[in-house]
């Protein structure tokens, strides 16, 4: 298998993903867009999930396209980014068109963090970092400790963002993902990866795989959690098409994260397509598209930074 150039999202020409964070608050906003508007699908399979728009996602709603995604900390405070993002592109003439008006399309999802050590006392920044992080959007981004990953933690260990991409024939599909999870990326007490048996090449570690199973039941948090993730081609769907490849990309957040799906995390993805590559099969691209959800999962956990206040030590900081 092969990955795409960057080993990133924006693999998928078109796209640019921007970041900003709060450091004081231990929070931050990724926002995903592109200069044309695309056509997006959303599945949520989390007992908690905060968002936004959404619904407007579903194969039979009226709106074909949307101009922007975010992925934000802050619980649902951090839904204000999604409209310093709605402004910003207003500001930039950017919109669905209705009744003479220009009014953007920002679906949103949202992380709890609030409990992970930082400042969360004064003035509220989403609405800011949303307008901060469209306005960084480019063709590079850091991972690791960084956009709506600055806070994110796992049961163990620090998550963070994380990227990934893949070849699927002449076709490309990728990954972006906001790891703060409830269960856990790493097989028990060792270093390992859960996504180890997908890893393309040494790109998070190249650890191998665990050789024992873990003994007991997996590790958890209690305190807030919700992982949220983008993944996209540039292969021709449909809203339906989106939706099916966002459903597919969950089995990759399954087999990196253990648990999953839980009462308590607000697991989702959103699913694009910018159109402007060849034909692709979805089984294939659904595929594939799992494939990178799973490794973006664990190239987050494995890229977070230590810092001063960890309440659960970063990948590096434990594992060196």
């Amino acid at each position: 298998m092969q990955t795409g150039p960057k080993n990133l999202l924006t693999d998928v020409a078109g796209l640019l993903v921007g970041s900003a964070a709060c450091p004081r608050r231990r929070s931050g906003v990724t926002v995903v867009t592109a200069a044309r508007p695309f056509t997006a699908g959303v599945h949520v399979m989390g007992g908690a999930p905060g968002t936004r728009e959404t619904d407007l996602l579903a194969p039979d709603k009226t709106v074909a396209e949307v101009h922007a995604l975010v992925l934000s900390g802050g619980s649902a405070f951090g839904l204000a980014a999604a409209q310093g993002v709605a402004e910003a592109l207003a500001d930039q003439g950017k919109g669905f068109e209705v009744a003479g008006h220009r009014v953007p399309i920002v679906p949103a999802a949202i992380l709890f963090d609030l409990a992970n050590g930082g400042d969360t006392t004064g003035p509220l920044p989403y609405h800011r970092l949303g307008a901060e992080a469209l306005s960084a959007a480019g063709t590079d981004f850091a991972l690791g400790t960084a956009g709506a990953g600055t806070g994110a933690t796992t049961a163990t260990l620090k998550g963070g963002l994380g990227s990934a991409s893949l070849k699927v024939g002449e076709a490309t599909v990728a990954a972006l993902v906001a790891v703060n999870a409830l269960g856990s990326a790493t097989v028990g007490d060792g270093p390992q990866f859960w996504a180890a048996p997908f890893e393309i090449g040494a790109e998070f570690g190249g650890l191998g795989v665990a050789t024992e199973a873990p003994d007991g039941w997996p590790g958890t948090k209690l305190d807030g959690a919700t992982t949220i993730a983008v993944v996209a081609t540039d292969a021709p769907l449909d809203k339906a098409g989106c939706t099916r490849l966002a459903i597919t990309a969950h089995d990759g957040m399954a087999r990196a994260l253990v648990p999953s799906h839980t009462a308590m995390d607000g697991d989702l993805v959103f699913a694009l397509t910018t159109g402007t590559g060849p034909q692709a099969d979805l089984i294939r691209l659904g595929h594939g598209a799992a494939l990178c959800l799973s490794r973006a999962i664990a190239r987050a956990v494995w890229l977070a930074s230590p810092e001063p206040g960890d309440i659960v030590p970063a990948w590096r900081a434990r594992f060196g």
